[in-house]
């Protein structure tokens, strides 16, 4: 049998009749395989990295000195430390009206950081960015720093030259090539300035109201020691609640880095199911190639049949014939995804490790499986309809009902389908929502391309041309192939519109939602004795209005009497709102950009506390109006009744606060103040003057920032746009799937009409015409889909108005009928060179 069913794979491939199936198979397993060397590679990295990324065996992180009782029980444990204090500032490079300023994120550390890892330093600013140089178990000397390259070009300074932090001056000795501890090398949007740990105190940086970060990293002596390291995380945990410290959060190799696994998880689960999007349609594409294959080979089963073969054995030879298919199939897939995940990685090499561990085998046999799945799942009914055929189909030519179980693996082919999903999703909810969403567009396309199938009926005598008039029949003659046609195009081009045309006009809404005179710089930390001075220079050089806002550090400490415990609220994103300091502000007018909702806004009465409080923060924190919080500011304790609650506008980048409070409730607490302008190119001076005669304010570009994410959004979206060509590819395989099923009837169609006088040149337009009409049928949908979704995403994601543009349609409908006459004519350009005579006589 095995012998015998590898001459037919010979004859069918030579034949042509398995090329297409192949090509489905690779197109599917490719666009998973890429996604899949990917993820794994990076997943792996994160993993082989996990010491690095905390530089330690344990990291705490507090926003105030961490406990000295704390440090003595590590060190009583024989347990090694260091220690690093992390916290954005201005650093100054030049002399008088010359000097420039950038805001850096300064970190000092002490002798024998980092315990995990190694620094690599250089002074080649060219290597440094290239993140090589020599490896090193030192820490900046006294009086010098150790800086990122970019930082020289912000600063036009050089390595050798000064460098002012606040009221000290440093020599910049080394450039920063590797540090191990600072992540997965994603974006860091302010350049790192590196200083010892005994020189912060000189700078004057480090006061009340700065926004400080100071982590301990705990190591043991040996490998051989980790017990003594989770003994001790025990013991500081315990510690913690006992004491109900706020503020202080604990990380371990296990759950070390929880935002960054947190976004490479949403990461995972967004490109797989990407790359299953085009999968699913190129199973459409291998189920019709294989429901093809199986109306071509009847005859010859039916030969079979007389020559004494049973049921089982004809069924055995199909059977190892598509397993070699599907194996060759999956394994070109890999290789072809192998070199796409090659592709992925250089077009957002900035975001990622740049040395990714090695290519690994899972990935790879995920794919095989893959690919053998999808075979078994949509390839196999058809085939075992086979095992059907009567023997006196030689003779009358008739084919029986396919019989209950043979219909029955049809649903083999959506168990798969969720199979699939849920295996990529990794979560049922996601994988059911998915599903639910791409059968339910399936059905929704196909119900309108019934529809304007219909519509065509009436169309027919509309145009007095024979060609036209043909090409109408042909699509009336088969609606459920057109539908298909229709469906699976219109699917692939909806992914790439929504990611090309359509993410075009949802940056221009969203940068027209931000006008022209939108704050570009935020200060902060400036003092009360320097606000009158530094609001006059500000409002002699914006272009608008300046207010200067009080911003007072507080900690959520009770609601209603309720201390806020560990266990309090159960959501991640509460637990992290409640465990950190808040910035709270104090006025007694409500900013312009700011509504209430609820509740009223508060009047300023001696005695009196109340807050206003955003809606956001309100339904995460489960807080109400009339709630009581208690706020510890300092030391002081505040407890404020919520009187209203207010909707912000973050797109209008002016300065915004979770929590307002009446000014004479916050009379005694300590405070900074903040604001946010536009400052106009000529005037941009002002920023380094305010540096140098301030070296304790902190400045924020915000324009810069915002290009910096628009880069790192460009090359996301560059990559995605990527996989969704495995989409827009898999459509075009189904819709090629769809004109070769009807190739042969196609083909008897065109010999009868040519014998009854129609000319070549009439049924090659009639065909031209067909597939435009498809092909815009398919770009209008997927136009109106991309839409949509655009509109969707506009009004419940990104907040802003929505104005529909009549380039999706337009582009739609060119692309669409532009793919739809490729696929065409590749599929049935040898419908019109087959003599009539030979037509006629095959019939």
């Amino acid at each position: 049998m095995l012998i015998q069913s590898l001459r037919m794979t010979a004859r069918d491939w030579r034949a042509g009749e398995l090329r297409f199936l192949l090509i489905a198979l690779i197109v599917a397993v490719s666009a998973l395989s890429a996604v899949g060397f990917f993820i794994d590679r990076m997943r792996t990295g994160l993993n082989r990295d996990a010491h690095q990324l905390l530089g330690a065996d344990l990291l705490i992180n507090a926003d105030q000195p961490i406990n000295p009782a704390w440090r003595a029980e590590a060190l009583k444990r024989g347990l090694v430390l260091a220690d690093t204090v992390t916290f954005p500032s201005m650093a100054q490079a030049g002399e008088g009206d010359a000097s420039l300023a950038q805001l850096a994120s300064v970190k000092a550390v002490s002798p024998g950081y980092p315990l995990r890892g190694q620094l690599k330093i250089t002074t080649v600013p060219e290597q440094a960015s290239a993140a090589l140089g020599a490896r090193t178990e030192a820490t900046p000397a006294p009086g010098t720093v150790w800086v990122d390259p970019n930082i020289l070009s912000a600063l036009k300074t050089r390595v050798g030259a000064t460098l002012k932090l606040g009221d000290k001056d440093f020599t910049i000795a080394q450039l920063i090539a590797a540090e191990p501890d600072r992540g997965a090398s994603f974006a860091n949007f302010a350049p790192r300035v590196m200083l010892p740990l005994d020189d912060l105190g000189a700078t004057g940086l480090v006061d009340n109201g700065a926004r400080v970060t100071y982590r301990l990293q705990v190591a043991a002596a040996s490998n051989k020691d980790l017990a003594r390291v989770q003994q001790f995380e025990q013991w500081i945990k315990d510690s913690i609640d006992r004491e109900s410290v706020k503020g202080v959060r604990v990380e371990s190799l296990e759950n070390g880095r929880p935002e960054m696994r947190s976004t490479l998880d949403r990461a995972d689960r967004f490109l797989s199911l990407v790359g299953l999007l085009s999968a699913m349609l190129a199973a459409v594409a291998v189920a019709m190639a294989a429901r093809r294959f199986m109306l071509r080979h009847l005859d010859a089963c039916a030969m079979l049949r007389c020559l004494g073969l049973t049921q089982n054995q004809v069924t055995l030879l199909y059977l190892i014939e598509f397993a070699i298919v599907g194996l060759a199939g999956s394994v070109l897939g890999v290789l072809v995804g192998l070199g796409g995940h090659f592709v992925l990685v250089e077009l957002i090499a900035s975001l990622v490790t740049s040395d990714l561990p090695p290519v690994s085998l899972l990935p790879a046999l995920q794919g095989v499986v893959t690919g053998m799945l999808l075979l078994i799942g949509f390839a196999l009914p058809p085939i075992l309809q086979l095992r059907n055929v009567p023997h006196n189909r030689v003779i009358r030519r008739e084919q029986a009902a396919p019989k209950p179980m043979a219909l029955a693996t049809y649903g083999l082919g959506i168990v798969v389908f969720f199979g699939l999903l849920l295996w990529q999703a990794g979560d049922v909810k996601l994988a059911l929502v998915t599903g639910a969403g791409f059968l339910g567009g399936f059905a929704l396309f196909a119900l309108v391309g019934w529809l304007g199938l219909a519509s065509l009926k009436h169309l027919r005598g509309a145009i007095d041309h024979q060609a036209w008039r043909f090409a109408v029949t042909s699509l009336q003659r088969r609606p459920g192939a057109t539908i298909v046609q229709v469906v699976s195009l219109a699917l692939g081009l909806m992914a790439l519109l929504l990611l090309t045309v359509v993410r075009g006009d949802l940056m221009g809404a969203w940068r027209s939602a931000t006008p022209p005179d939108a704050p570009n710089r935020f200060i902060i930390n400036i003092m009360p004795d320097q606000k009158a001075d530094v609001e006059k220079r500000i409002a002699a050089s914006s272009a608008g209005q300046v207010h200067l806002y009080p911003m007072i550090r507080g900690r959520l400490t009770a609601v209603n009497a309720s201390a806020i415990t560990g266990t309090t609220y159960e959501s991640d994103d509460a637990r992290r709102l409640a465990d950190r300091e808040f910035n709270l502000s104090t006025m007694t007018q409500m900013p312009e950009t700011n509504e209430i909702v609820a509740g009223k806004w508060f009047e300023d009465k001696a005695g009196v506390a109340e807050a206003s409080v955003e809606q956001g923060i309100a339904r995460t924190l489960r807080l109400k109006l009339g709630d009581t919080l208690r706020f510890d500011v300092g030391g002081t304790i505040v407890d404020a009744r919520v009187t209203s609650l207010r909707k912000l506008e973050w797109g209008s980048m002016r300065a915004n606060f979770f929590v307002i409070i009446n000014p004479s409730a916050m009379a005694q607490t300590a405070q900074t103040f903040m604001t946010a302008f536009h400052l106009p190119p000529e005037k941009a001076a002002l920023t380094n003057a305010l540096t140098r005669d301030y070296p304790n304010v902190t400045m924020i570009d915000v324009s810069g920032i915002i290009r910096q994410l628009q880069e790192v959004l460009d090359q996301v979206v560059t990559a995605v746009e990527f996989l969704f060509a495995f989409t827009l590819a898999s459509g075009v395989l189904v819709l090629y799937a769809a004109l070769m099923g009807s190739q042969d009837e196609r083909t008897r169609e065109a010999g009868l009409l040519r014998a009854l006088g129609a000319t070549r040149k009439q049924l090659s337009q009639a065909q031209w015409i067909e597939f435009s009409l498809v092909g815009g049928l398919a770009g209008l949908l997927a136009a109106s889909g991309a839409a949509a979704l655009g509109w969707a995403l506009a009004t419940y994601q990104f907040k802003f108005a929505w104005n529909f543009s009549p380039v999706v349609w337009v582009a739609g409908i060119a692309v669409g009928a532009i793919c739809a006459i490729i696929g065409g004519w590749l599929g049935l350009r040898s419908v019109l060179r087959q003599p009539p005579l030979q037509t006629l006589r095959e019939a």
